[in-house]
C-alpha cells in the first residue's frame, strides 16, 4: 500500500509539471509593454532638503565669572523677557565691592587733605610767604587726589555692575531650547561669554534653512510656495512660504548650493527646531490635462518597427490619388512628397506630426493601430513631475494604451511580433 501512495504521488507531480511546463510554452509573450494616457493635475517642483529651526534665537551668556548658584528654568520653559532664569555666586564680586567702596572712601580722605593744604597755602601765597614753585605742587596734589577719587568711583560702579551680572535675565520672551549648565558648574567669561540657555523667541513662526543646487536656484522665487514633509510626521505634508534667496553660495562636495530661507506656521507646535525637512518648490501646475508616463516619451523604436512604418508609409503614399500626392510634393518641397531624412533621433522620416515639426518639446509616442501594427505620432510635451509629463497633440486621448518598451521575448518569439499582440486602444489610424 505504501508502494503504490508513493508511485500516485510522483505521477500526479509529473503530471503537474509536464501541464505547467506546457502552460508556459504555450503561452504568447507580449512583444511590447504598455502605459496609459490619464488626465489629471501635474505639478513641476523643485527638490531640496533643509533644517527647521525658529526665526529668532538668542544665546544667553554670562559677562562674569563664577559658579552657578541657582537655575530658575529648564528645557521648553515658556520664559518672559526680563525674568530671572539664573543666577551665579556674588560672594567673590561683593568683597570686590565693599573693597571698592573702601578704596573710595581713603581717596575722598585724601582729597580732603589735599584740599586743606590748598587752601592753607593759598593764603600764605597771596601774602607772597611761599614762592610759585611751591604753590603750584600744592596744587597739583590736589588735582591728582581728586582724578584718583573719580577712578575710585568708577571701579565701584564697575564693581557694582559686575555683581548686578550674577543675576542672569532672559532677554526676550520665548521658550528655552537648550540649557547648557547645571547648579554648582564654573563658568568662565575670560576671552567670551560662554551660553548659558538658548532661547527661540516664537515657535510658532519657524524657518527651514534649505539647500538649492546651483542648477535649480533660477527656478526659486520670493514669494513661492513650498511643501515639506518632515521624518516625524510621514504621512502629512506642510506648506510654507520663500521669504528670501541669499546671494551667499557655499560648496559641499564640488556642488555650488544656495540657502533659501522658507517662512513656515507651526500653530500646533508639532514642528521642533532642528528637524530635517525634504522640501519641493512648486514651480509650475498644470490642472485636468492628459499626461503619460516618462518611459513611453524615452522609447526608442527598433529598427523592425521603423522598417515596417517606412514600408506602410510607403504603401498609403503610392494608393494616394496623383492630385493630393502633388499637394504633399509642393507643401514639403520633394519631388515624391518624403520628408527625407530629417526626422526625430531614431524616427527615420517621421518628423513633422501634429504640426509643431520642430519644436524642442515635440515627441513622438509609440501605439499599435486597429491591426496590431505599431505607428508613431508627434505630441508636445509640458511640465513633468519626474515620473509624468504632460502631452497635447491631436492624436492621444483619455485611456489610450503606448508604448513604453519591447520585450526581446517577444520579438523572437516569432518572425512578425506585430502579428502576435491583440491591438490596443487607440482613438484613430494612423
Amino acid at each position: 500500500m505504501k508502494k503504490l501512495a508513493l508511485v500516485t504521488a510522483l505521477a500526479a507531480v509529473a503530471v503537474g509539471t509536464w501541464w505547467f511546463l506546457g502552460k508556459d510554452r504555450d503561452a504568447t509573450v507580449a512583444p511590447y509593454r504598455f502605459v496609459t494616457i490619464e488626465r489629471g493635475d501635474l505639478e513641476s517642483t523643485v527638490a531640496a532638503t533643509g533644517t527647521l529651526g525658529a526665526v529668532k534665537t538668542v544665546q544667553v551668556g554670562t559677562q562674569v565669572s563664577g559658579q552657578i548658584q541657582e537655575i530658575f528654568v529648564d528645557f521648553n520653559d515658556r520664559v518672559r523677557k526680563g525674568q530671572l532664569i539664573a543666577r551665579i555666586d556674588p560672594t567673590l564680586l561683593q568683597q570686590n565691592v565693599r573693597d571698592a567702596e573702601a578704596r573710595l572712601e581713603r581717596a575722598r580722605a585724601e582729597v580732603g587733605q589735599r584740599q586743606s593744604d590748598y587752601d592753607r597755602n593759598l593764603k600764605l601765597y597771596e601774602s607772597q610767604a611761599i614762592t610759585e614753585s611751591e604753590f603750584s605742587t600744592v596744587k597739583y596734589n590736589l588735582a591728582v587726589a581728586e582724578a584718583d577719587m573719580k577712578s575710585t568711583e568708577i571701579s565701584l560702579e564697575r564693581a557694582k555692575q559686575n555683581l548686578a551680572y550674577t543675576n542672569i535675565y532672559s532677554p526676550i520672551s520665548g521658550v528655552v531650547v537648550e540649557r547648557n549648565v547645571d547648579v554648582g558648574q564654573t563658568v568662565a567669561a575670560s576671552l567670551a561669554a560662554p551660553q548659558l540657555f538658548l532661547i527661540a523667541e516664537d515657535l510658532a513662526r519657524m524657518e527651514i534653512l534649505a539647500s538649492v543646487d546651483e542648477s535649480d536656484i533660477g527656478r526659486i522665487t520670493e514669494g513661492q510656495t513650498a511643501r515639506f514633509t518632515v521624518q516625524a510626521y510621514t504621512d502629512d505634508v506642510f506648506t510654507g512660504t520663500v521669504r528670501q534667496v541669499r546671494l551667499q553660495s557655499t560648496m559641499q562636495e564640488n556642488v555650488v548650493n544656495y540657502t533659501v530661507v522658507i517662512n513656515v506656521t507651526n500653530d500646533d507646535g508639532r514642528l521642533r527646531p532642528g528637524m530635517t525637512a525634504t522640501v519641493d518648490f512648486l514651480v509650475e501646475t498644470a490642472r485636468d490635462v492628459l499626461m503619460v508616463s516618462n518611459a513611453a516619451l524615452r522609447f526608442r523604436p527598433t529598427d523592425r518597427m521603423i522598417a515596417a512604418l517606412r514600408e506602410r508609409r510607403q504603401q498609403n503614399r503610392e494608393n494616394m490619388p496623383d492630385s493630393i500626392r502633388q499637394r504633399i510634393a509642393e507643401r514639403r518641397g520633394t519631388p515624391d512628397g518624403t520628408r527625407g531624412t530629417n526626422g526625430p533621433p531614431g524616427g527615420g522620416d517621421f518628423g513633422g506630426f501634429g504640426g509643431f515639426a520642430g519644436a524642442s518639446d515635440a515627441t513622438m509616442l509609440w501605439y499599435l493601430d486597429e491591426t496590431g501594427e505599431p505607428v508613431a505620432t508627434r505630441v508636445r510635451s509640458g511640465i513633468s513631475d519626474g515620473r509624468m509629463t504632460e502631452i497635447s497633440g491631436r492624436r492621444i486621448e483619455e485611456g489610450m494604451d503606448v508604448i513604453s518598451g519591447v520585450n526581446q521575448s517577444g520579438e523572437s518569439g516569432s518572425p512578425n511580433p506585430f502579428q502576435n499582440n491583440q491591438p490596443r486602444r487607440r482613438p484613430g489610424g494612423f
